[in-house]
């Protein structure tokens, strides 16, 4: 039905300024009613941070910054979904227009800038749906302005401890400034150690929250080695591989648009953010779990993304294109592909890892 609807409003949305259809489509979904979740196959239950996830594909952060609409989101079919993300103080954000859709490469380009309502008012929706099923993590950032970002952090993950599964930490947004400069030796080792004791703290017996890091696909294989080192000796329960790139692919059929500024993501980000799953993978060993984000599209690329090593997946971009109807698609294909070769979840995790970081998928 969703998926219908969607096929009917996809001409109107796509004739709006991305941003605008965004927000229209986040106030249809808060009119809706919550849905039961239908039961998915039991094939694609998956144990992953001491969770049930009913399925291994989740959205991923950016579609519901400001932790709105949750449970509608659930609703669609989702294993679990990732809001924010979140900052500790409201923000703008960078100016308009600021999101572009390059539709011929089904890729998106955005430069919010982390814009937020604040930590406030997550933590207010949040608490107004303790109780209720279904897996729900935040991505965590901090402010434009702020003049110590770690303590920014900390103070929304103490904050958020108890009202999300998990907290995403995210120093790999390419649109705030010196973000990045985080994912150095340094500073990410003072930044987990940080995260991982005000989680400690803030948790006083209640069900434990898990903390994960997001990481960039921009980096150089000797980055990932000192990020994996660090999140490992810090404790870090996993990662999340990969946000958005600042690299313009020269297979990019929209030049005009491929000039703007800020993150791109969807299909063009799907090889190198899987061959950097791949090498991730092959660092943890199976320590910590991965979470595999970027160009998503199809139950193809979802079961790339577990071979790759992914236990679990997230997809965003694609929606804009193919619309919620996607998600059921790409289960039907999982549960089709797992039936067909006579395997399990567990089974296809990360069996293929070392040719796909060769860029053999």
């Amino acid at each position: 039905m969703i998926g219908a609807l969607f096929s009917l409003a996809k001409p109107a949305l796509h004739a709006l300024d991305a941003e605008t259809a965004h927000q229209l489509t986040i106030r249809g979904l808060s009119l809706m009613p919550v849905m039961p979740v239908r039961a998915d196959d039991p094939r694609l239950s998956i144990e992953v941070f001491g969770r049930t996830f009913p399925n291994p594909v989740g959205l991923a952060a950016g579609f519901d910054k400001q932790c709105e609409v949750p449970d509608q989101l659930l609703g669609l079919g989702f294993g679990f979904v990732e809001l924010g993300g979140v900052v500790p103080k409201p923000q703008e954000g960078n100016p308009r227009p600021r999101v572009f859709r390059l539709t011929q490469d089904e890729a998106v380009i955005n430069r919010f800038g982390l814009n937020s309502d604040g930590l406030d008012a997550a933590c207010r929706r949040l608490a107004q749906r303790r109780g209720r099923p279904g897996i729900v993590g935040v991505n965590i950032g901090a402010n434009k302005d702020s003049v110590d970002r770690v303590s920014d952090y900390v103070l929304c993950i103490q904050r958020l401890c108890g009202l999300a599964d998990f907290l995403t930490v995210n120093v790999s947004s390419p649109n705030t400034p010196g973000l990045r400069d985080l994912q150095g030796e340094a500073f990410l080792d003072d930044l987990l150690a940080r995260s991982i004791e005000a989680r400690n703290k803030s948790e006083q017996g209640r069900h434990k929250t898990i903390v994960l890091l997001k990481i960039a696909p921009d980096i150089s294989l000797d980055t990932l080695d000192a990020i994996v080192s660090t999140a490992l000796k810090r404790g870090i329960d996993g990662l999340t591989v990969s946000n958005t790139t600042v690299a313009r692919p020269e297979s990019l059929k929209e030049k005009t648009l491929a000039s703007e500024t800020g993150g791109l993501s969807g299909r063009p980000l799907f090889v190198p953010s899987t061959r950097l799953l791949a090498e991730t993978f092959l660092r943890v060993e199976r320590k910590i779990p991965l979470i595999g984000v970027g160009g998503v599209d199809s139950a193809e690329a979802a079961w790339a993304k577990i071979r790759a090593g992914a236990s679990l997946v997230q997809l965003y971009s694609a929606m804009v294109y193919k619309g919620p109807g996607l998600v059921g698609n790409i289960k039907s294909g999982l549960v089709q592909t797992l039936a067909a070769e006579k395997i399990s979840l567990a089974q296809a995790l990360g069996r293929d890892a070392s040719a796909i970081a060769r860029g053999e998928f």
